[in-house]
């Protein structure tokens, strides 16, 4: 009897201890190719982040520097001076032909299209000549430089003038206003104007000419 109990606790066939077996590592596989499918979808996630991450800082930098629209500067670089004839202190008057030389810096990745420009030169608070600057365009990330005309300067009679004659310094300013648009790599157009206040000295000894000119 003790024989027939123990034989019972055998299984019936060989089988079933190999099935466990089995079932087991089927397991362990489904559990390794979870981990490997898991460990996978992170990378993706990871791979699509850091391309988010990448993309966005592309795309400010490119929105800071290339998109950005700066405001062109319209400066008076120097100026010739012709017919120069200057009188005395107890004769005050100064008559000489001024013809300036203009700069448009642009610092843009596209072109900038300026339109039609008066500029107008002030002794003192008192206008005393303009010139007009036709409309043109400075390429992507230059200065052009140019003149175009020449105004007549004519003082005479001023107490101030024979005090500037003495000391061998006339002061002039000259204002204006140039309007335009911008062209960025042929996208987009924006407005863009600029305004020039100078400030000049025409040294009156000979050779004559323009000296400390500041410009904003």
């Amino acid at each position: 009897m003790a024989e027939k109990d123990q034989q019972s606790a055998y299984p019936a066939n060989g089988y079933a201890r190999s099935g466990d077996t089995e079932a087991a590592t089927a397991a362990a596989a489904h559990d390794a190719t979870r981990a490997q499918r898991k460990k996978k979808r992170n990378k993706c996630i990871l791979y699509i982040l850091l391309f988010i991450v990448f993309q966005t800082a592309i795309i400010t930098a490119f929105a800071l520097t290339i998109m950005k629209v700066r405001t062109p500067r319209f400066r008076i670089r120097g100026a010739a001076i012709t017919d120069f004839n200057a009188g005395t202190a107890a004769s005050p008057s100064l008559r000489a032909t001024i013809t300036p030389e203009f700069t448009v810096k642009n610092a843009n990745f596209g072109r900038y299209k300026y339109r039609n420009t008066t500029v107008e030169f002030f002794y003192r608070g008192t206008r005393v000549g303009q010139v007009s600057v036709p409309n043109s365009k400075a390429g992507w990330r230059s200065t052009k430089r140019f003149t175009h005309s020449a105004f007549e300067l004519n003082l005479s009679g001023s107490p101030q003038l024979a005090e500037d004659l003495t000391a061998g310094v006339v002061p002039i300013t000259s204002t204006a206003r140039m309007g335009g648009k911008v062209e960025l790599i042929f996208i987009m157009k924006k407005n863009k104007a600029t305004n020039m206040n100078c400030t000049m000295n025409i040294v009156t000894a000979t050779p004559q000419s323009f000296s400390n000119i500041l410009c904003r």
